[in-house]
C-alpha cells in the first residue's frame, strides 16, 4: 500500500469517484449499498423521483445516473482517499446548509456558527481499520478552518456497534479527533469540533 492521500472532490476527479462506487464501495454486501452518496445532497422530491425509476432501470444504474448528473452540476461535495492512483474511500462533507434534509433538525438548532457537516464515510473493505476515516476528518477540519468555518460536525449513532448506520462513523472516531458531544436526540449524537 502506498501512502494514503486525501483529495477534495473536483470535476477532474469525477471518473475516480464513479470508479470507487462502481468497483470498490459496498463490495462486502453492506446493506447501505449500492450507493453513490446522492441522498445527502438531494431534496425529498428528487429522492422520490429517483426511487420511482428503480423498477425500470435498476437501483444501481438509476442512482449512478443521478450521481453523474449531480457531479456534473457540482452538487456532491466531499473527499476521496487514494492508495496511489486508486480511489479507495469517500467522505461526504460540506457546508451544513448544503444538506437540505440530511442534517438532523436538532443539530441545526444547536449550531455555533458557520459549520461543515460530515454526513457519511465509505471505505473499501480491504482498507478499513487503517485510519482512513481519521485522515478524512483531519483534512475536513484543516480545510474548514482555512476557509473560515467555526466548527465541523459529525452525526454519529448512539451505538458504537458496527451496523447499518456505520456510514456516519462511530462516536469514538470523532472523540479521537477532538470532537465533543453537543446534542443527542432519537439515537443520534451531534459531535462537534470547534476550530
Amino acid at each position: 500500500m502506498d501512502k494514503i492521500i486525501i483529495k477534495p472532490l473536483t470535476p477532474e476527479l469525477t471518473a475516480d469517484y464513479l470508479d470507487f462506487f462502481d468497483h470498490r464501495a459496498f463490495t462486502d454486501n453492506n446493506p447501505n449499498g449500492p450507493c453513490y452518496c446522492t441522498s445527502p445532497n438531494q431534496d425529498e422530491e428528487s429522492i422520490q423521483q429517483m426511487v420511482s425509476e428503480f423498477k425500470t432501470h435498476g437501483v444501481k444504474d438509476t442512482i449512478r445516473k443521478y450521481a453523474v448528473e449531480m457531479l456534473n452540476n457540482n452538487k456532491i461535495h466531499g473527499y476521496l482517499a487514494y492508495d496511489g492512483n486508486l480511489s479507495i474511500g469517500w467522505c461526504n462533507a460540506a457546508d451544513m446548509e448544503s444538506y437540505a434534509g440530511f442534517v438532523p433538525d436538532f443539530a441545526r438548532t444547536n449550531t455555533c456558527g458557520k459549520t461543515v457537516s460530515i454526513v457519511c464515510f465509505e471505505i473499501a473493505p480491504g482498507y478499513r481499520g487503517m485510519g482512513i476515516a481519521s485522515a478524512f476528518i483531519d483534512r475536513v477540519c484543516n480545510d474548514a478552518k482555512s476557509k473560515g468555518y467555526v466548527a465541523v460536525e459529525g452525526y454519529a449513532k448512539v451505538s458504537d456497534k458496527r451496523d447499518d448506520f456505520d456510514y456516519q462513523g462511530p462516536v469514538r472516531l470523532y472523540q479521537k479527533a477532538g470532537f465533543v458531544e453537543v446534542a443527542r436526540e432519537n439515537g443520534q449524537i451531534v459531535m462537534r469540533k470547534v476550530l
